[in-house]
């Protein structure tokens, strides 16, 4: 994946994220499934943060940003902002 096509797909789940807290604030469903999938979707985007970054560090210091990995959500769980 290039930096924009993860650009990309970080704006897609944004917007996911958004409306799902939306639905969640405004109590239209039971909100359990809702929960869930908001808790994914804010590890795959932690994930995908960590990927460009990761790409980015790379292209500036002369590295094949290719070379970037999906690192474990467990893993990049971990970072403090």
């Amino acid at each position: 994946m290039d930096q924009q096509e993860i650009l990309a797909r970080i704006s897609a789940m944004v917007e996911t994220e958004r409306a799902l807290r939306e639905r969640i604030a405004a109590e239209e469903t039971g909100g359990d499934e809702e929960r869930a999938q908001l808790a994914a979707l804010e590890r795959e985007l932690n994930q995908c943060w960590d990927l460009l970054r990761q790409r980015r560090a790379k292209s500036e210091f002369g590295q094949n940003p290719d070379e970037a990995a999906v690192r474990p959500s467990s893993q990049v769980e971990q970072y403090r902002s």
